[in-house]
């Protein structure tokens, strides 16, 4: 008799009687009786080799011992049948059994409470493994040919049907070597003891085992544990409880998929709707993704409703691969998308922000300053869990959408046909379609949104791969780059220049409906307030290079002459020795230079780029006060420090300073006040007015609110600098305030111009007579029709007029 020893021992569990749970008769003083040679010899699966037409009516036995019915047993493996198994047991029986001195031993086997037990046994849908263990079987034992074999055996039966279940019957332990007691009949399938293969691993629940096979310990009898039904393994809806046996031969381990196929055959409608619903949601995803547009402005219904070519063809090509291939396919296409859907996101966010698309070469270090204005705005741990949630929202979203298409091309694979002929329909609709130019709420219907995306990805990479080249070559020519020092600015001699940045100070401040009144107004006043301190001032209209943020690209515009509108051009003219106009100011000799940059809160190295002999940054301008969310200090308390360290201070040459100002920096709440300038101090009195002001989460969803706090903030910034100008100011002053670029497009609106206001303000009627023929407004408000220039043409405009002669 052959043994299966790949079987595992299921463990005890409370659903088993201790009386029905196999029990140990040996002491450890008694050696095992030994196993007589017949139980070694080899067994042949039921059903393989038993000849049509000689099977014993079922039922029948052997007499016990008689070698008939012996080499029979063996022969067959005593497998297949309840009368096998009793064959196979009294054939291994020497003699009758010795008496116990335990009474468990011979109790019957108590039924469990549970009645799926008695079950018919759910028949399997794939007879693979059952196949492959009767080869195995067969090609390991000795035909069974002989009548005596054939009338032990059996009727023979086919591994893989299923057959009625017979009643179950009490079972008797019994001690190695004793003669079986009475069999348990649970259906056509029959357990063996722990430790006893019962065919392809096939279990039950609770330590319960049945299969296709019967196999018994040497010299034992079969198992008193035996149960066919609904929950026998390898069928449907069948799984292997923890302790069981499970079809990969791990122990303890129930796997995932036999917990879904037990419930889906307990729960068949609730398992079809969760595979229907499902397979949904999984198709919408991947239309969702295919159809998505890059901006916030595309989001109409009619975006949806279209027939993606990209689906027709992946559909067409994963129907024609086989299962390998088309699930790495699959999966790979699944990730693309989730990487397209990743970038059309980042597109919103960035044309929200900053007015155009995500750059893929250059926009990757804009995450960190992204991170930096959150902790200066929210908080470390707010920031960090941000930062933490989109890391997992991305993941989640490339490890969904690479599963939804797999289930998808799964789900093609087993309805080919049908899959074909949708995917010719969508097809042959999409062609004709195209062809005809039908469109749904002026929409076009055939869709080519994702490679027409693709495309344009790849071109901008390769513009801006370009461009780099390019923007070197250029860089290096200067109109002033040879003009010697002393013809350098010479109409500004003797004058002590102010060059001042108001963060996000764009035309919408001056002309949307929402704001324009509050600044407007600010601005006509403080005018009002710079003619009775006897300065004048003419304004104009620049063309940021930038939009909503990265405000050095303004700056660094402004002052070098040449368009900086990525980080790429920034890195490569920062590198060189371009002429700014900052450094033409300290290049010809007649101005210290000074930077106060409230702002930078940490090593700047284009100070050398810019010409600036020294520079005051958050550390260096001795604020003690609190931080109005991202911005470091107020306006006024950054330019009474200016005063103090620096202007108030005796020169032997008059100053050049660069001022950037950030109160109206992004998110515009909380926003500082106003105070008298002898209480300024070291900031501390900003501490209550911090406290009191508005935090960025009461305004920074509501569209309205944003507008109206940025307002608000421009008008501080505007009158902090003119009480300034007008308090410290005098007749050899000169003032450039300018905005670095547009707020975000929630606040300046979708499509808003890249315009900024500029403004010349001197006391000295001759600095303004210079650009008398610019054509700009008198006063600090521009008028709407006045010149706009690109920003990066002020440079030369404004050293032409105060006397630079040009050398290139």
């Amino acid at each position: 008799m052959s043994f299966n020893t790949s079987s595992r021992q299921l463990p005890d569990t409370d659903e088993t009687p201790d009386e029905a749970r196999p029990q140990e008769t040996r002491t450890p003083d008694a050696p095992a009786e030994p196993t007589p040679p017949e139980s070694a010899a080899p067994a042949t699966p039921a059903g393989t080799d038993a000849p049509a037409g000689t099977d014993t009516p079922a039922g029948s036995e052997a007499p016990a011992g008689s070698p008939t019915s012996t080499e029979s047993a063996d022969r067959s493996g005593a497998t297949g049948s309840p009368e096998r198994a009793k064959a196979a047991a009294t054939a291994d029986s020497p003699g009758p059994a010795a008496p116990t001195d335990s009474p468990d031993l011979a109790a019957p086997l108590v039924p469990t409470d549970s009645t799926e037990s008695a079950a018919p046994l759910v028949p399997t849908d794939s007879t693979e493994s059952a196949k492959a263990d009767t080869v195995a079987d067969a090609d390991a034992s000795e035909p069974a040919s002989s009548p005596e074999a054939t009338e032990a055996a059996g009727p023979s039966a086919d591994a893989g049907s299923p057959r009625p279940a017979e009643p179950a019957a009490p079972a008797e332990a019994a001690e190695p070597g004793a003669p079986a007691g009475p069999e348990v009949s649970a259906g056509p399938e029959v357990s063996a003891e722990p430790d006893a293969s019962s065919g392809p691993d096939v279990s039950g629940e609770s330590g319960v085992s049945t299969g296709s096979d019967v196999s018994a310990e040497p010299g034992g009898s079969a198992g008193p544990e035996v149960s066919a039904g609904p929950e026998a393994s390898g069928g449907p809806g069948v799984s292997v409880e923890p302790g069981g046996s499970g079809g990969d031969g791990s122990p303890g381990v129930a796997p995932v998929e036999g917990r879904w196929r037990r419930w889906r055959a307990k729960h068949p409608a609730a398992a079809r709707v969760l595979t229907w619903t499902t397979t949904v949601l999984a198709a919408a995803l991947v239309l969702f993704a295919l159809l998505m547009p890059n901006s916030s402005a595309g989001f109409r219904p009619g975006e949806f409703v279209r027939i993606p070519v990209e689906a027709v063809f992946g559909a067409a090509v994963l129907i024609v691969l086989p299962r390998r291939p088309r699930l790495v396919v699959a999966a790979l296409g699944g990730l693309v998308l989730g990487v397209l859907t990743v970038l059309n996101l980042l597109d919103i966010g960035f044309t929200e922000y900053l007015g155009r698309g995500f750059n893929l070469v250059l926009d990757w270090s804009l995450f960190s300053d992204a991170y930096s204005y959150l902790q200066d705005t929210m908080g470390k741990q707010a920031t960090l869990g941000i930062a933490v949630a989109l890391v997992v929202l991305v993941v989640v979203l490339l490890a969904v959408m690479a599963l939804a298409v797999v289930r998808l091309a799964d789900l093609m694979s087993r309805h080919t046909a049908t899959a074909t002929r949708s995917t010719l329909v969508a097809g042959t609709v999409w062609i004709a379609c195209s062809a005809l130019g039908v469109q749904f709420t002026g929409v076009p219907v055939a869709s080519a949104s994702t490679a027409k995306s693709v495309e344009d990805r790849t071109k901008r990479v390769q513009a801006t791969l370009r461009d780099e080249a390019a923007f070197a070559k250029f860089a290096k020519k200067d109109a002033f780059a040879n003009t010697p020092p002393d013809q350098l600015l010479t109409d500004l001699r003797g004058k002590d220049m102010m060059i001042t940045f108001i963060e996000s100070y764009g035309r919408s401040a001056i002309e949307d409906p929402v704001m324009a009144p509050g600044v407007d107004a600010t601005l006509t006043a403080e005018n009002q307030k710079l003619v009775k301190a006897g300065f004048a001032a003419k304004s104009g209209w620049l063309t940021s290079a930038t939009y909503g943020g990265s405000s050095w690209l303004g700056h660094s515009t402004f002052l070098s002459g040449l368009w900086i509108s990525n980080q790429q051009r920034y890195r490569t003219v920062t590198a060189g020795d371009h002429l700014t106009l900052t450094k033409a100011f300290k290049k010809s000799g007649g101005w210290d230079t000074v930077g106060v940059m409230p702002g930078v809160q940490k090593a700047w190295p284009e100070s050398k780029f810019y010409g600036l002999d020294k520079v005051y940054d958050s550390h260096k301008l001795q604020y003690r006060g609190p931080k109005f969310s991202w911005s470091t200090m107020p306006d006024q308390y950054a330019l009474t420090a200016f005063e103090r360290l620096v202007h108030g201070k005796k020169h032997d040459k008059p100053l050049m300073s660069e001022i950037i100002l950030t109160s109206s920096h992004q998110p515009w709440a909380p926003i500082p006040k106003l105070v008298p300038q002898d209480q300024v101090g070291d900031g501390s009195i900003y501490d209550s007015i911090e406290k009191a002001g508005k935090r960025p989460a009461d305004i920074i969803t509501d569209s309205t609110k944003s507008k109206q706090e940025y307002g608000k903030s421009i008008q501080y910034s505007v009158s902090s600098l003119i009480n300034y100008l007008v308090k410290y100011g005098n007749k050899d002053t000169v003032l450039i305030f300018l905005g670095d670029h547009q707020p975000i497009a929630r606040v300046s609106g979708n499509h808003a111009s890249r315009d900024v206001p500029v403004s010349i303000v001197a006391k000295d009627p001759k600095v303004l007579d210079r650009i008398a023929d610019w054509g700009w407004t008198d006063g600090l408000q521009p008028e709407h029709n006045a010149p706009v220039w690109k920003m990066s043409s002020f440079r030369d405009r404004f050293m032409t007029a105060y006397g630079s002669t040009p050398a290139p």
